[in-house]
C-alpha cells in the first residue's frame, strides 16, 4: 500500500484496480442471480471469488485472499459443477415448481432475513480505521484466527449454517418428479421377454468381428453388423466405423475364408453343414 498526503488515501493505481475488480465482481454476481444455466451461474459466481480474492490481496491480506481463490473458486466451485454434471441437469430443465409452496416461504424467510439485515446495519457502530500497520501488528494469520473465534464468533456460526441451507437448496434444484413408479428387477426381466429381442444381453463391440476395437460394429450369427453393440457416445460423437464395411456378403462366407490362416490342418467347409444338421435333429 502506498500512503499519501491529503484528501487522496490511495494512490491512482489503487483506485484503477479496485474500480475494475468491482465492476467484475459486480457483474459475475448478476451472472449468478440471471443465468439461465446451472453451469453459467457456476461460472459467474467463480468470477466474482476470483475478483474478492485479487481485492484482498490488493489490501496486503495475502493469505484470506489465496484461500478465497483456492476454497471457493477450487472446491466449492468444482464440487458444484461435479454434482451437476451427475445429477444430470441442463438447459432442459423443467420449469414445473416441484416442491409446493416453496415460493411463499422463500419470500418469506427472505423478508425476514433483508428486515433483519437493515435493523442491524442501522445499529451498528463502525469504528475508526486502524491502519494496515496495526491491523497486522501480530501477523494476518493470527490476526484472522482472533478476530473471527474472539470477535465475530456469532457471524462465523450463521455462515456455517447458511452453507447448509446452500446445500439444502442445491438438493433441490436436483430434486426431480418421478413420472412413472420405479420398475422392479421382476418388471424389467419380464418385459425384456415380451420384446424378445437381445434376451441374452446385446453383444460386446467387435465380436465376431475382424477387429476388436470399441467402434467396429459386432457381428450376428448371419453376418449383419449390429450397431447397437457400438457404445452410445461413440455413435452420438460420429465416431462409430461404418458397419456395411464389416458386412459379411455371402451368409456362408466365414472370418476363416475372408482372411486364410497359413496352417496344415484345411479350414472348415459349409460341406459338413446338413450332417451337423441331421445330427442336431
Amino acid at each position: 500500500m502506498i500512503e499519501t498526503t491529503g484528501p487522496e488515501l490511495v494512490s491512482g493505481g489503487e483506485q484503477v484496480m479496485f474500480w475494475v475488480l468491482a465492476i467484475l465482481t459486480v457483474a459475475g454476481a448478476l451472472g449468478l442471480l440471471f443465468a439461465r444455466k446451472a453451469v453459467h451461474a457456476a461460472m459467474a459466481m467463480a468470477v466474482t471469488m476470483v475478483s474478492l480474492g485479487v481485492v484482498y490481496i490488493v489490501q496486503d491480506a495475502e493469505f484470506v485472499g489465496i484461500i478465497q481463490v483456492f476454497v471457493y473458486s477450487g472446491a466449492v466451485m468444482m464440487l458444484f459443477l461435479f454434482v451437476v454434471m451427475l445429477v444430470g441437469r441442463d438447459a432442459s430443465e423443467s420449469m414445473v415448481e416441484t416442491l409446493r409452496g416453496q415460493r411463499f416461504w422463500a419470500f418469506l424467510l427472505g423478508a425476514g432475513f433483508a428486515a433483519a439485515a437493515v435493523f442491524g446495519l442501522t445499529r451498528v457502530e463502525w469504528p475508526a480505521a486502524a491502519g494496515l500497520a496495526q491491523a497486522q501488528e501480530e501477523g494476518p494469520v493470527t490476526a484472522l484466527a482472533r478476530e473471527i473465534f474472539e470477535r465475530q464468533v456469532l457471524p462465523f456460526e450463521v455462515l456455517g449454517a447458511l452453507l447448509v441451507i446452500a446445500v439444502m437448496g442445491a438438493m433441490a434444484l436436483a430434486h426431480r418428479e418421478r413420472l412413472l413408479p420405479r420398475r422392479t428387477q421382476r418388471e424389467a426381466a419380464e418385459e425384456k421377454m415380451r420384446s424378445g429381442k437381445w434376451l441374452a444381453g446385446k453383444p460386446n463391440p467387435g465380436v465376431y468381428a475382424r477387429h476388436n476395437a470399441a467402434d467396429t460394429p459386432a457381428l450376428a450369427p448371419d453376418g449383419t453388423p449390429v450397431e447397437e453393440s457400438v457404445p452410445r457416445i461413440l455413435v452420438a460423437r460420429g465416431q462409430m466405423a461404418e458397419p456395411d464395411a464389416y458386412r459379411l456378403q455371402d451368409p456362408r462366407e466365414t472370418l476363416l475364408t475372408r482372411e486364410p490362416e497359413q496352417t496344415d490342418t484345411p479350414p472348415t467347409t459349409t460341406t459338413d453343414l446338413p450332417q451337423t444338421q441331421e445330427v442336431e435333429r
